[in-house]
């Protein structure tokens, strides 16, 4: 099989560089609308990618790389994912990629007739949480024959935090601030319901070095296990992992408007208060440092004729040899195992949904493993 990849970004490039060491992958195509950016990455992997220089909004060019390969995966801003999927969908391709925000996501589940139509797969919000994380809570609610609660905390950290905020980019500034502000789907006592942001605070604790850290309600992390358990699951949420004291500090910038979209003249120029903050965000936080990134998924129900809780651990951290950070790793190789899976035939339904529909739970388990992603299972 050929694949695609779109976007040479951190997630891109790790995308590429795995796909490209895997068996049955005979060759990558890497395109960015920087092909300066794409040929430098793709020399850096191998001769087994091949670079492009592509805008996504020149149509006949991106269908011209889809039709050269089995699947193709987004990892540009979800602002394009409509569109990546609609041509992949034209070009009788498979598509995977982050997700991100869940009106683009639904908006591409709407595409479901013509998806199966044209005899492919679209597969959005692929990579941590949303993505690998509701893939495991998913897999795991199997095992039970009533489940009463899933639980979901992830988190991407830096290894050495710095004050004020104790945190680096990982990932957008844009998408940090979505997250932040949009509101959160939970499940709660059998009702769906939606919940501000940076609300739910609670207190956790993992294995040293980390501790003491706190988690508290985001947007997107569910995906749309809200949807797939409502009336069957009475209580599910998803919470973001951050150390003591981030979500006060963050909360207090956030209710001084620095995330307003309200415009305003700077000088000559008319800005939004969101913009400059990203800005600010982009440059003041660290973003290169040695990261690790945390998650627990936890199922409680009744199996075997017993209450018990099945717990799904992870602590992965920054890969020194290959400078691949934890969340690239933990984020874009889910989401080529994904890729390979449906174009290899490992998932064979056909239609837009997210991966937590279709992807089976002990091989995708088994491919992290062989990229040192371990996933810690306890039953009590």
């Amino acid at each position: 099989m050929k694949a695609l990849v779109i976007g040479a970004g951190m997630m891109g490039s790790a995308m590429a560089y795995d796909l490209a060491h895997s068996t049955g992958v005979g060759g990558v195509l890497l395109a960015d609308i920087d092909g300066e950016r794409a040929r430098a990455v793709a020399a850096s992997i191998g001769p087994n990618v091949e670079a492009h220089a592509l805008d996504t909004q020149d149509r006949p060019a991106l269908l011209a790389l889809m039709r050269r390969v089995q699947v193709a995966v987004g990892a540009t801003s979800y602002t394009h994912n409509v569109q990546l999927s609609s041509a992949a969908i034209e070009a009788g391709v498979h598509f995977c990629d982050l997700g991100g925000n869940m009106d683009v996501v639904y908006a591409q589940m709407s595409s479901d007739a013509q998806a199966k139509q044209a005899n492919v797969t679209i597969l959005p919000n692929c990579g941590l949480a949303p993505g690998m994380a509701c893939v495991i809570a998913a897999g795991g609610a199997k095992r039970f024959t009533k489940v009463d609660a899933i639980h979901i905390r992830v988190g991407g950290l830096p290894q050495h935090p710095v004050p004020p905020l104790n945190y680096q980019l990982v990932f957008s500034a844009e998408g940090l601030i979505n997250e932040y502000l949009e509101p959160a789907e939970v499940l709660e006592r059998g009702a769906l319901r939606r919940v501000e942001s940076m609300t739910g605070v609670e207190e956790l604790t993992f294995p040293a070095p980390f501790g003491k850290l706190e988690a508290f309600h985001t947007s997107g992390g569910v995906s749309t296990l809200t949807k797939m358990f409502e009336g069957r699951v009475p209580d599910l949420d998803y919470k973001t992992i951050r150390y003591p004291g981030h979500c006060e500090k963050f909360m207090t910038l956030l209710d001084l408007g620095f995330a307003s979209a309200e415009p305003f003249m700077v000088g000559s120029t008319v800005r939004t208060a969101r913009e400059i903050f990203e800005e600010m965000l982009r440059r003041k936080l660290p973003a290169n440092g040695p990261d690790v990134v945390l998650m627990r998924v936890s199922v409680t129900g009744t199996m075997d004729g017993r209450r018990r809780t099945l717990a799904y651990e992870m602590i992965d951290r920054y890969d020194e040899r290959l400078k691949i950070t934890a969340m690239m790793r933990t984020t874009a190789f889910p989401t080529s195992i994904i890729a390979q899976m449906v174009a290899q035939g490992v998932i064979t339904a056909r239609g837009a949904f997210p991966p937590e529909q279709c992807v089976p739970l002990e091989p995708f388990l088994a491919e992290l493993k062989k990229r040192n992603i371990l996933i810690q299972e306890t039953l009590t």
